[in-house]
C-alpha cells in the first residue's frame, strides 16, 4: 500500500511538474516525422498480465511492425527518437502507466509478450512484482541498441546474448530491494539524464548490494 501510495504521488508530481516538457517532446516529435508523438506497445506486468506501456515514438510510423528491437543502425530510429533514447526522455509518458496501476516508479525491466513467453521458470520470478519505469537494467543499459552489432538479427541478438544477464540483474536487485535501494536508483536515474544532457561519461552509481550488469 505504501508503495503504491509513493508511486501515485510520485507520477502525479511529475506529469503536473514536467507538463511543459511533456508537450514541447510531444510537438517536436510530431514535426521531426509523420505520425503521432505517443507510441503504446504491448508489455507482461505483474503475473504476466498485459498492457500498453505509454512511450513517445522514437522511430516511423509503422515500423514497430517489422520488429521493435532495433540495432544501433536502425533506420527505423527518427533524428529526434535517437535523442530521446540517449537521454531516457521517451520513457517520461509511462508515468500514466504508474497512475494506471500497471507499471511502479522503480522495477524490473517491462518486456514485451512475446519475449517472456520465452521465460524460464526461475525467470518468471521477474513477473511477481510490477515492471519499473527505471530500475538498474534500464540505467544500466544505457543505448542498448549500440550493444547490437549491424547486419544481425536484432531480435536474435537480444535473446541469445542480451536477455538472460537483464533478467539475472533484475532478480538480483529484487532480493536486496528496499526503500532506500529505489531512492538510489531514483537519484541514479536523474544523474543519468542530466549527464547525458551536457555529454559526461556516464559512470554507474546504483546500490552496490544489487549488482553490476546490463
Amino acid at each position: 500500500m505504501m508503495r503504491r501510495l509513493a508511486d501515485v504521488g510520485a507520477a502525479l508530481a511529475a506529469l503536473v511538474v514536467l507538463s511543459p516538457l511533456l508537450l514541447l517532446i510531444a510537438l517536436v516529435v510530431i514535426l521531426d516525422s509523420p505520425g503521432g508523438p505517443f507510441y503504446l506497445g504491448w508489455r507482461s506486468g505483474k503475473h504476466g498480465r498485459r498492457f500498453r506501456m505509454w512511450k513517445f515514438r522514437t522511430m516511423e510510423r509503422g515500423s514497430a511492425s517489422l520488429g521493435t528491437i532495433t540495432g544501433g543502425h536502425d533506420r527505423r530510429i527518427t533524428r529526434i527518437g535517437r535523442l530521446l533514447r540517449r537521454t531516457k526522455l521517451d520513457e517520461l509518458p509511462q508515468f500514466v502507466n504508474v497512475l494506471l496501476g500497471d507499471m511502479t516508479v522503480v522495477g524490473p525491466r517491462p518486456e514485451e509478450p512475446a519475449i517472456v513467453a520465452l521465460y524460464t521458470a526461475a525467470q518468471r520470478r521477474v513477473l511477481e512484482v510490477k515492471p519499473g519505469i527505471t530500475g538498474p537494467v534500464q540505467l544500466e543499459s544505457g543505448c542498448e541498441e549500440d550493444a547490437i552489432p549491424e547486419g544481425v538479427p536484432a531480435d536474435q541478438y537480444y535473446i541469445e546474448n542480451l536477455m538472460e544477464r537483464k533478467l539475472r540483474r533484475d532478480r538480483e536487485y529484487l532480493e536486496t530491494r528496499t526503500a532506500w535501494t529505489d531512492i538510489q536508483v531514483v537519484l541514479a536515474t536523474a544523474g543519468f539524464v542530466l549527464r547525458s544532457f551536457i555529454g559526461r561519461p556516464i559512470r554507474r552509481t546504483l546500490p552496490s548490494g544489487a549488482g553490476h550488469e546490463q
